[in-house]
């Protein structure tokens, strides 16, 4: 029965990898985890509105808990052997086959419906760092109590065999701007503000931002458009993009009241119009150590205590912490699954091993029982309750 699970598993894997679809845009994606979800006899919610889809499996009509289990959607849109298309290169597709590989192993042991109340959320738009705003705003999470995601981590962080029972995100920042200004004759430079050279001057002044060492962060232009085809002209107009990055919430504040003031400085300097016109952004993590115990026993308890990492930290960002920030309340956390991970994490060629995503499952598998296990005498349990059996 474990092989056929496994078997499963890899095949959803790959069917979801070969069909990637870009954030706000998971229509078959989501229509396909709804059938699926409605096969293993989950309450299947949708949304008029926007991609995602949840499903609810248990006993909902109790005092239990409810425990959510969390997998993003979306694939990036890259460039792949010259060709751009949705590619699932930050693994999304094997989050999505992990969490339903869990509902697929709590489904074959029925006695536990009636001692268990899980949502497996499946969240559209995490690559735009807007997907989780939209589940709190359709109320997903407001009876959940627990809240467990997955990520899989780059060889270089975690190693196979291993997993990290939290992953301590940093906040990000995407700036989208304009300059906006009118063109001149190369021969009369003294008739407009060249944008290239204002672009130039912004990166010079971001460049010397300093903040405090000893928080991780950073401020750099990673894409900047002015002129056109014709090398006599002054270009008047452009626009650039910008990423800014900080591993605390505070820190992020800060760094961005210091890129406004540069923003304001250039207008004045120049006299030339700035605007941001449109902005991306994630929270710094914020962590729940309940979670994070019982995420850390659940490692252990399927890859032994050599499998259990240190709390990770890492620059790179998830939305999955906007749960947290909307409704404090949660106990949530984000394991971070060790699966030989090369060359990285948003790379076109990402590649990992298969046999890991086994792995996740069985963790989050852990983290279930152990989750109900462990409050038992916290919260009113309905007569007949009894200690959820190990596997």
């Amino acid at each position: 029965m474990a092989d056929h699970l496994s078997q499963r598993v890899q095949n959803t894997f790959h069917y979801l990898h070969e069909h990637g679809e870009i954030s706000w845009e998971e229509v078959e994606t989501t229509s396909y985890i709804a059938s699926l979800l409605r096969e293993s006899g989950c309450e299947v919610i949708q949304f008029e509105d926007c991609t995602g889809v949840v499903g609810k499996y248990g006993n909902f009509n109790s005092d239990l808990p409810v425990v959510g289990i969390r997998a993003d959607i979306d694939a990036l849109w890259q460039e792949v052997n010259g060709t751009f298309q949705p590619n699932h290169s930050c693994g999304h597709d094997a989050h999505m086959s992990m969490v339903l590989g869990l509902l697929w192993k709590i489904e074959q042991q029925q006695e536990l419906k009636d001692e268990i109340a899980l949502k497996f959320i499946f969240q559209p738009a995490e690559e735009k760092g807007s997907g989780a705003l939209k589940m709190v705003e359709k109320g997903v999470v407001d009876d959940v109590d627990y809240l467990y995601g997955i990520h899989l981590r780059p060889g270089q962080e975690t190693k196979m065999g291993q997993a990290t029972p939290v992953i301590i995100h940093g906040a990000a920042k995407m700036y989208h701007v304009e300059i906006r200004g009118h063109d001149a004759h190369g021969a009369r430079p003294h008739q407009n503000q060249n944008a290239i050279e204002i672009g130039a001057q912004i990166v010079s002044m971001i460049n010397k931002i300093y903040l405090d060492p000893r928080i991780p962060h950073s401020v750099k232009m990673t894409h900047f458009q002015a002129g056109g085809k014709n090398a006599n002209i002054i270009p008047g107009n452009g626009t650039f993009s910008l990423d800014l990055r900080a591993q605390t919430n505070e820190m992020m504040d800060l760094m961005e009241s210091k890129v406004h003031g540069i923003f304001e400085a250039i207008r004045n300097l120049y006299e030339v119009d700035i605007e941001i016109v449109d902005t991306d952004g994630i929270a710094a993590a914020k962590r729940n150590q309940e979670a994070i115990d019982l995420m850390t026993r659940s490692i252990k308890e399927v890859l032994g205590e050599e499998g259990a990492e240190e709390p990770l930290v890492t620059p790179g960002g998830d939305d999955f912490h906007f749960y947290t920030i909307e409704r404090p309340s949660l106990k949530a956390t984000m394991l971070g699954l060790g699966c030989d991970l090369t060359p990285g994490l948003h790379h076109p060629h990402m590649t990992f091993n298969k046999e890991a995503l086994m792995d996740g499952v069985n963790i989050l598998y852990r983290a279930v029982l152990n989750t109900y296990n462990e409050t038992r005498g916290q919260v009113p349990r309905p007569v007949g309750t009894r200690n959820l059996e190990r596997e």
